[in-house]
């Protein structure tokens, strides 16, 4: 497994990471498997928020690594908060929020009940989760200076953020953020295709993001790509979906080129990003965790990597 550096710092970690948003009601002994599995292949990183299964996520995981080989100073582990929960709006192990809080108070609450949860003394990277319109200069800094002088967080990044966004955060705080977690595939690519079609009036031509990609390259920020084989929010994989033929043509191809399945093929397109994208697994299949992660040991050529880009729908203007 091939590693990334986390920002611009010696903090250096697997390519790519395992999220346990799924792993809330698993049986103990499934979810140490998968978590063995994740491990066997090479991840090292693990990636969680407090409202993952309402909490029950973290507590799973606790029990896991307690059941696994693994020992807790192998791992990176991260959480994130600053989502209020919507228990009548969470269904099916979907979660959503009434709103967003980054008041000190709640963000020390949220890590200290993620500690207790996951079992640990520290968080290796804590994220604020989605950018709260409310959130105060004082209040983010305070609680960053107090989790970092407490020893329970050791680096901070943020999650779903804009370039101004971050720039803002950053302005606050003594630490340096080092992450921000992205929804990022070849189908969901919009980071790219806004950048390839400046100084064009095409529906591609709109930057929805704030030339977020090239601000995070220049910045020596990691992206995290969360739901890599996923299309719109939640509407479902595009990976064996009909509507995606081609794309699952050109991934099949060159998953028997590589000798690696398509999720694989899916990661290596990711990760052949030169900005140094770590990609965050959904999946608690351990098969399936296997072969996905197999991708980060395949390096696509630049034209594998545009037919793909062109077979998920997308032009050369």
């Amino acid at each position: 497994m091939k590693t990334v550096k986390i920002g611009d710092t010696n903090f250096e970690a697997s390519a790519v990471a395992l999220g346990i948003m799924r792993m809330a009601g698993m049986e103990t002994a499934d979810a140490a498997k998968s978590l063995q599995a994740a491990y066997d292949a090479g991840i090292n990183y693990i990636d969680s928020a407090d409202i993952y299964g309402e909490g029950g996520s973290e507590t799973k995981f606790k029990e896991a690594l307690k059941a696994s080989d693994i020992s807790r100073d192998k791992l990176y582990i991260q959480s994130k908060g600053g989502i209020i929960l919507d228990p009548k709006r969470s269904h099916d192990g979907l979660v959503f929020g009434a709103r967003y809080d980054f008041s000190k108070e709640h963000i020390i609450e949220a890590v200290d009940g993620i500690l207790q949860r996951l079992g640990i003394d520290y968080l290796d990277s804590f994220l604020l989760h989605r950018p709260d319109p409310l959130m105060e200069a004082d209040d983010i800094a305070d609680a960053f200076d107090t989790l970092q002088r407490e020893g329970k967080v050791r680096h901070f990044g943020v999650s779903n953020f804009n370039p101004q966004q971050v720039e803002m955060v950053q302005s606050w705080i003594s630490q340096r953020l080092l992450i921000n977690q992205l929804q990022f595939n070849v189908v969901h690519s919009g980071m790219i295709r806004s950048g390839m079609h400046v100084n064009m009036i095409d529906d591609a031509s709109l930057d929805h993001d704030g030339g977020i990609l090239e601000y995070s390259r220049r910045k020596h920020m990691t992206i995290q790509a969360w739901s890599p084989f996923n299309y719109g929010l939640f509407a479902g994989m595009y990976i064996n979906d009909p509507k995606y033929q081609k794309l699952n043509d050109k991934l099949a191809e060159l998953g028997k080129k590589y000798n690696v399945s398509k999720n694989a093929i899916a990661t290596a397109w990711i990760l052949r990003h030169p900005a140094h994208v770590q990609v965050l697994l959904g999946t608690m299949n351990p098969e399936h965790i296997k072969d996905s992660a197999a991708g980060a040991d395949v390096t696509l050529t630049k034209q594998e990597w545009y037919d793909l880009y062109f077979a998920a729908g997308n032009d050369l203007p």
